[in-house]
């Protein structure tokens, strides 16, 4: 195997079950769910509960969540969309009159209805065993008595003190006294505590026609905000089938739109038209072909991905074979390609946690949850710890735009699980971080894995480029140097990063092979780990 593929962390291999998550302490809780029978979906919302605690910066009950799920004993396979929509009053007009001529970055405007705490609800209801009184119990307990402050979630306190410096109940909890904690000190949390608890009483109604529901919508029009008590009751979450298509004799499946999971097929369409498994798989040739398609991809995916309920999307014409050779066929072996114009679209957001797990029954859940940007909007809800997200970001303010602002309104979004199935069973379960970096970091694992024969572990830790919007390709700097001149040499703004950056995500895979046999592993370039058994 190229040097490529080595790895520093072992793969992880059991045949009874695997969870990974974005933190250790989420993996081993969604673990003991697992050890005590619970399944796959119980230990996916346990991990995700746990890291609304531990990794606060990056999810929350303020924000939104996406999951695909396996059932194995029917081999039903659906998509939870569980993400906002935004609230009645958020009109274009209302901030074109505020004088927007985009959606601002942070602050109450920037949040539509979170909608991760039904997600969870709806998802322990279709396919858990497990309630949510018995999986906050392991959240709370990190919240009341606290956990350890790790570098990067210092750092994201430091990198956002001065907007949340607007938020009091913020400041108190992240920056309390006034000092940002050290590395290894412990982050306390008894508010956050405090609102679990009546989730765990109440259940989503504790929200979305309760007590907490009634502290966001006070302070929401304490500060000018948009939210009312009926736009929270309105709230519901879609199940969905998930899309698809055919690569190399497996199926590549992800989120419909809202989600930007398009683009990930829209890659893989290209991809597939090309023999790439006679490349190298750090060469310039094969970095360029797949940046390439990317460009072609994303063009697409800014013009069409949006709410489905508000525009109809041609995903059938996108995903047709014969559009990707077409696509293919503007590729220039030789010339990277003008950056496409952007059209008004927001492209941050790297904050998100994302999670998988295999059951021993087979089983499969792959979840995503995010507050969007670090500490998202950089609102906390005084009396309930809720930080909210700033989602309402990925709307545009241009009323010729699909993904224009509407009331009601699901604004477009970057997260998307992933599966791989094979014969229409799970072959794979991946997913990462990352925003605009999330779909090139899973097409990158997926030609490592399908294409070159990679275990997730060496598809996981093989060096990881990323193509920025404004035409920037982003290149760890692990990549031989004679690939980074070639590159270049065909037009590619190349910046060559860290040899570990963790702006390229924190990628999870789960392999089920043909005997069962669980096989996965953890990004270590920030804080994922794995379990197995």
């Amino acid at each position: 195997m190229s040097k490529h593929f080595e790895t520093h962390r072992p793969l992880l291999m059991g045949d009874r079950f695997m969870i990974t998550a974005d933190h250790p302490l989420a993996v081993q809780a969604a673990a003991s769910v697992l050890e005590a029978g619970g399944n796959a979906m119980d230990a996916a919302i346990c991990a995700n509960l746990v890291l609304t605690v531990v990794r606060p910066h990056m999810s929350g009950m303020g924000g939104d969540l996406f999951a695909l799920v396996y059932k194995s004993d029917t081999g039903a396979f659906e998509a939870l969309n569980a993400s906002g929509r935004a609230p009645a009053r958020a009109t274009l007009e209302f901030f074109k009159e505020k004088g927007y001529d985009k959606m601002p970055e942070y602050g109450i405007l920037t949040s539509t209805v979170p909608g991760a705490v039904m997600g969870w609800h709806s998802a322990l209801e279709r396919h858990g065993t497990m309630g949510l009184d018995k999986l906050l119990a392991r959240a709370i307990d990190y919240a009341e008595k606290g956990f350890g402050v790790y570098t990067d979630l210092r750092k994201a306190m430091i990198d956002r003190r001065s907007k949340l410096e607007e938020s009091q109940a913020a400041m108190d909890t992240f920056i309390p006294q006034g000092k940002v904690p050290e590395v290894g000190s412990i982050l306390y949390q008894p508010t956050l505590a405090k609102s679990y608890r009546l989730l765990a009483d109440m259940g989503p109604d504790a929200f979305y026609n309760g007590p907490l529901g009634r502290a966001l919508v006070e302070y929401s029009d304490q500060l000018g905000g948009l939210f009312s008590e009926e736009d929270l009751a309105a709230h519901r979450v879609n199940w969905v089938d998930p899309l698809k298509t055919g690569y190399r004799g497996y199926e590549i499946c992800t989120q419909p739109p809202n989600s930007q999971g398009l683009a990930l097929l829209l890659q893989a369409n290209m991809l597939d038209t090309f023999d790439i498994s006679g490349l190298k798989p750090d060469s310039a040739e094969l970095i360029h072909l797949m940046v390439e398609a990317k460009k072609l991809a994303f063009a697409d995916r800014n013009a069409y991905v949006c709410d489905p309920e508000f525009n109809e999307i041609p995903l059938d014409k996108l995903l047709d074979k014969e559009l990707a050779r077409d696509q293919a066929g503007k590729i220039n072996p030789d010339q990277a390609a003008p950056q496409p114009e952007l059209r008004r679209f927001t492209t941050g957001g790297d904050d998100t946690v994302y999670l998988a797990v295999v059951d021993e029954d087979g089983n499969a859940v792959s979840l995503i949850q995010s507050i969007y940007e670090a500490f998202g909007s950089c609102v906390m809800v005084p009396d309930s710890a809720m930080v909210l997200h700033n989602r309402g970001r990925g709307f545009s303010l241009d009323p010729d735009h699909p993904n224009c602002l509407a009331p009601g309104k699901r604004p477009y979004h970057t997260l998307h699980p992933a599966m791989i199935l094979k014969d229409g069973k799970p072959a794979y379960v991946l997913g990462s971080p990352g925003a605009d970096g999330q779909t090139q970091t899973v097409i990158q694992m997926t030609t490592a894995m399908l294409d070159f024969g990679a275990d997730p572990q060496q598809a996981m830790e093989a060096p990881r480029w990323r193509a920025e919007p404004d035409g920037t390709l982003l290149m760890e700097g692990r990549f031989p140097a004679e690939t980074v001149k070639a590159l270049e040499q065909k037009g590619h703004k190349v910046k060559v990063l860290d040899d570990w950056d963790e702006v390229m995500g924190s990628s999870q895979a789960i392999r089920i092979n043909e005997n069962g046999l669980k096989m996965g592993g953890a990004d270590p370039r920030r804080q994922a780990y794995g379990i197995c058994r």
